[in-house]
């Protein structure tokens, strides 16, 4: 087979509402390297956006789902549990940030989660509104989309969103968006248009995922802790694309020195399995009535088990301080390309999980067209980039934090030639 039969084929099948980065069809893979269905390799800086954390096919993972696939593949929790469900549970409560006593539900999809979150702190708070964030991204639900701080093409053609959700601006150094702003924004939207005794929620990502890998500031971070306080509004922390060690710690929150009330995941808890969870303060994640939350495939036990090792494998590994390793570097690498290319503008991220944003260098507009360039010049060399931001101008590296030190000089040489290679097209 070719690639571009496939891709025919895919024309003809699959609705053009799944966009697609490449036209890479994937027959194996394996840590940072993938096939494809022509025999070609590549690295992989994508791992399947933050999912793969511990590597494709990592040996511990898949011995856990072959061993769990012998026994059960699926009964429902609601209707058959089982022990490792509870025993995943009882991990994530001790290890998510927040001096109190937790519980946990296990979902499917990331999007799930927040949609969940959400209803735990509507039904908690008996309030309505939920306050996001610009840039943001939060799933492509209708609650989700309605959550995410980005028309195109997440809103685009959809129709009206869900009510009571409303967005403030997110602090963006590089745009000179500042936690000040953020927060005069918060202020202007409780002075003119939403009593904050209505307000079930605010939810923000730690570090902006799809938005553009923006970090949020520590002052933002707690002011928002602050704000929830005073009006009884649960915090809500999106945890989705962050989590797992890619930002140098287990979660990103335990940066911040304070916690949220009610903390999203997905992505890398599972290795590649879907699996998406809720975790939170125990009084919080008790309001639902029973039958209130879950779901058929919630809590999948093969999902599960893959889970379960995936959190052996980041301790056994220490891959929060591999992440910070790799961080350092991919940052060390980048400054120096930046010496030589005006059209950097910046690099940031904590730990693993680091971007670039690209702008004109006269006019200092983003320039989505320069970023789109590296990125294809990078896949002909055999490198999977991914873009984001509002403006498409930012590359995101998701590298499994697994990934061996030949393949990651490898790709930082890639890089390097994709870089000068868009500039000179």
């Amino acid at each position: 087979m070719l690639n571009a039969e496939v891709a025919r084929r895919r024309d003809d099948a699959i609705s053009r509402g799944v966009g697609m980065m490449t036209q890479i069809y994937a027959d194996r893979a394996l840590n940072s390297e993938v096939w494809d269905i022509e025999g070609n390799r590549y690295i992989d800086f994508a791992a399947g956006i933050a999912v793969v954390n511990t590597g494709h096919c990592h040996p511990k993972v898949m011995a856990a789902v072959a061993s769990q696939m012998t026994k059960f593949t699926h009964t429902c929790h609601q209707v058959l549990p089982y022990e490792p469900y509870i025993r995943l549970a009882e991990r994530l409560n001790a290890l998510v940030p927040g001096d109190f006593p937790k519980k946990t539900i296990f979902v499917t999809t990331g999007a799930e989660a927040c949609e969940n979150a959400v209803k735990i702190a509507r039904i908690a708070t008996g309030r309505s509104g939920v306050i996001a964030f610009g840039g943001a991204f939060h799933g492509r639900t209708f609650m989700g989309m309605s959550l995410t701080g980005k028309v195109d093409p997440y809103k685009k053609g959809f129709g009206a969103m869900m009510p009571d959700v409303w967005h403030v601006p997110f602090p963006q150094e590089v745009h000179n968006i500042t936690t000040e702003d953020a927060m005069a924004g918060l202020t202007k939207l409780f002075k003119a248009d939403l009593d904050p005794a209505r307000v079930a929620a605010i939810i923000f990502e730690p570090v902006q995922g799809e938005g553009g890998f923006y970090p949020a500031p520590k002052g933002l971070v707690r002011a928002i802790r602050k704000l929830c306080d005073e009006h009884g509004i649960v915090m809500i922390a999106d945890e989705v694309q962050t989590g797992f060690a890619r930002t140098g710690t287990l979660f990103a929150m335990e940066a911040y020195g304070v916690s949220a009330d009610l903390t999203t995941m997905a992505k890398g808890l599972a290795g590649g399995l879907p699996l998406a969870a809720v975790t939170g303060k125990a009084e919080l994640m008790d309001a639902a009535h029973p039958g209130g939350l879950g779901g058929t495939y919630g809590g999948n036990p093969l999902g599960i088990a893959a889970a379960n090792a995936v959190l052996d494998v980041i301790e056994e590994e220490d891959l929060c301080a591999r992440a910070n390793e790799l961080g350092g570097r991919l940052k060390q690498r980048l400054e120096a390309i930046r010496s030589v290319t005006p059209e950097i503008v910046d690099i940031r991220g904590p730990g693993f999980m680091v971007a670039v944003e690209f702008a004109n260098a006269a006019t200092h507009e983003p320039d989505p067209g320069l970023t789109g360039r590296v990125r294809m010049e990078a896949l002909k060399r055999g490198l999977i980039l991914l873009t984001c931001g509002v403006y498409g101008n930012v590359i995101r590296f998701l590298a499994p934090i697994t990934i061996p030190d030949a393949h990651f000089a490898e790709a930082m040489d890639i890089l390097e030639e994709s870089v000068a290679a868009a500039r000179a097209a």
